[in-house]
């Protein structure tokens, strides 16, 4: 039985952790930028639509490569290589995310977080099957499991981190205040973000007990592969662009013309609204008296909002189902075709791949969507009115809950002889 090589595996599972923390962190930075750049909820949640995307691109450069290189990447550079390489990628952009927040640009942070995330995706593909060569291969996946376990302690602790830097230990700023909230923390944050990639990189790089993890296997050309791929991508991109220039319209303006209009009736509003809390019965009742008038008065402007908005979201929501049905039909097609002609095909021939794309890519969508979306639940009246500042507890609390399935799961550590 292989002995495991617990330095190799000490210093790896540090990496999972990275991951995590600001993966989550996300969660917290999605309703600040919402009401810092004055952002509707789709406009937010791009987001995580960069942080993720990257995984995407960085998983289809990795196969183009292996495709024209006739070699693997990863396997060329070794586990070790790939990981510090990643690592120093996502230090660059969490300098890029540095001078976006220097400059307060959102599109400025999309990037530094797409970069981060595009190392993460270098990480990622070495750190699993690195983590299974560690050891007894028949306890792989219980050493994974004890990586994931890490990586959800930091999506537990990363929200709170996150919302510590924005909005520092009073946690009862208005939303309406989180525009002229100093972002000096959020700096001080990244720096010290990169500094550990950096950190962590040197470590990975000096550290005689990490093995090089080099593989000198050849690539089976799978050329169908790829131009499935190619054309799931383009389709996907063709599905985007309707949704994204349905923000450049006519319809947009109007809705921006009407919200200028009556601007100062929305900022007296939400000025109550920040008062409304703490105030007693009888103060209270002043206010909201004061909040129903007003309300009443743009009663008309959020009617017509509405109208123009429903037609832009049932287009956006149909070209979404369209982008969904593209991958959730397209990988049972692919694999279809190859299963009657397997030349060309490579991996994709196996239905288990192709199953485990489709799990995690539900999996992934499943969870990230309800963290990057629990903040907006949590402001409406049924769910407790809670504000901006006030979220990350219930951001912790949820990706904890599942740091415990996490947990269970690579439990068997204790007893398995890595």
């Amino acid at each position: 039985m292989q002995k495991t090589n617990y330095g190799a595996l000490t210093t790896l599972i540090t990496v999972f952790f990275f991951w995590g923390f600001i993966a989550a962190g996300n969660s917290i930075f999605i309703p600040f930028c919402k009401n810092y750049f004055h952002l509707d909820q789709f406009q937010s949640q791009l987001i995580d639509f960069a942080f993720y995307l990257a995984y995407y691109v960085g998983a289809l450069f990795l196969f183009i490569y292996s495709f024209i290189g006739n070699k693997d990447l990863v396997g060329k550079w070794g586990y070790k290589k790939s990981i510090v390489y990643g690592l120093l990628f996502s230090a660059l952009g969490a300098a890029a995310m540095i001078v976006a927040v220097e400059g307060n640009t959102f599109y400025g942070m999309l990037i530094g977080l797409f970069i981060v995330a595009l190392g993460f995706s270098l990480q990622q593909t070495s750190a699993q099957p690195f983590a299974i060569s560690l050891g007894d291969p028949a306890t792989g996946s219980t050493r994974v499991n004890l990586g994931g376990g890490i990586n959800s302690l930091g999506t537990t602790i990363g929200p709170l981190v996150i919302a510590l830097a924005l909005f520092g230990s009073a946690s009862a700023v208005c939303d309406k205040e989180i525009t002229n909230l100093p972002l000096g923390k959020v700096i001080t944050l990244y720096i010290f973000v990169g500094l550990l990639f950096i950190g962590a990189a040197a470590l990975f790089g000096f550290s005689k007990k990490v093995p090089s993890g080099v593989t000198e296997d050849e690539q089976e050309k799978s050329p169908k592969a790829l131009y499935a791929m190619l054309l799931i991508t383009a389709l996907l991109i063709i599905a985007f662009i309707p949704v994204f220039m349905s923000y450049k319209g006519e319809a947009m303006q109007k809705i921006a013309e009407i919200q200028s209009t009556f601007s100062a009736e929305s900022a007296r509003l939400s000025d109550l609204e920040c008062d409304l809390k703490g105030k007693t019965t009888e103060s209270a009742s002043a206010i909201i008296s004061e909040m129903n008038s007003i309300k009443e008065k743009t009663q008309s402007q959020n009617l017509a909002i509405a109208e123009l908005k429903k037609p832009l979201e049932d287009t956006r929501l149909m070209w979404l189902l369209i982008a969904l049905g593209v991958v959730v039909v397209g990988l049972p097609v692919c694999n279809q075709m190859a299963s009657k002609n397997k030349q060309g095909w490579g991996a994709m021939q196996f239905p288990q791949l192709v199953l485990g794309m489709l799990a995690i890519f539900v999996y992934v969508g499943v969870e990230v969507a309800i963290g990057s979306n629990l903040g907006e639940l949590l402001k409406q009246g049924e769910f407790g009115s809670y504000r901006a500042s006030e979220v990350a507890p219930f951001i912790a609390m949820y990706w904890g809950s599942l740091m415990i399935g996490r947990w269970t799961g690579s439990g068997g550590f204790v007893y398995a002889r890595f």
